[in-house]
C-alpha cells in the first residue's frame, strides 16, 4: 500500500525524492514483522557530473530503537549522473513496530574536481495502514 506522498529534498542541485510503501504480503503483524519498501529518485539538477559514492541511513521505530546502515553505493551500484539525468532504485526496510521513520545522506563526488559533498535524504514515515485507521 502506497502512502501517496513523495518527500523531496534538494542539496547542491541534487534532488532526492522518496516514496514509501507498506508490504502487507511480506509482513506478519502477529509476529511483530512490518516490511516497507521505498523508491528513491536521485535527480542531478546541477551543472556538474556527479557520482553517488556511499549511503548512510538512520532508521527509527516507535519503541525508540535506532538502527544505522552505512555502505558503498546503493543496491550494488555507484551511479554517475550527468546534468539532467535521474537514477531510480527500490529497497526495503523491516521494522518490529507498526510505525517508524527513516532519513539519511548520500555521499556524492563531483567528477571534474573530486569534491565530495553530502546530499540529504528527506525524512519519511513508515506506517502500517491498520495504524492509520
Amino acid at each position: 500500500m502506497k502512502f501517496n506522498t513523495m518527500d523531496t529534498f534538494i542539496t547542491k542541485g541534487i534532488r532526492i525524492s522518496v516514496e514509501p510503501t507498506y508490504r502487507q504480503e511480506q509482513s506478519s503483524p502477529k509476529d511483530s514483522k512490518f516490511v516497507f519498501s521505498y523508491e528513491i529518485i536521485i535527480e542531478n539538477r546541477s551543472s556538474n557530473v556527479v557520482q553517488l559514492m556511499r549511503r548512510h541511513w538512520i532508521i527509527f521505530d516507535s519503541i525508540g530503537s535506532v538502527h544505522e546502515v552505512e555502505g558503498e553505493g546503493v543496491v550494488g551500484a555507484q551511479p554517475i549522473l550527468r546534468p539532467g539525468e535521474k537514477f531510480k532504485y527500490q529497497s526495503w526496510c523491516p521494522l518490529n513496530t507498526e510505525v517508524g521513520k527513516m532519513h539519511g545522506t548520500f555521499l556524492m563526488q563531483r567528477m571534474d574536481n573530486e569534491e565530495e559533498f553530502r546530499v540529504h535524504i528527506p525524512e519519511f514515515h513508515l506506517i502500517c495502514p491498520a495504524r492509520m485507521s
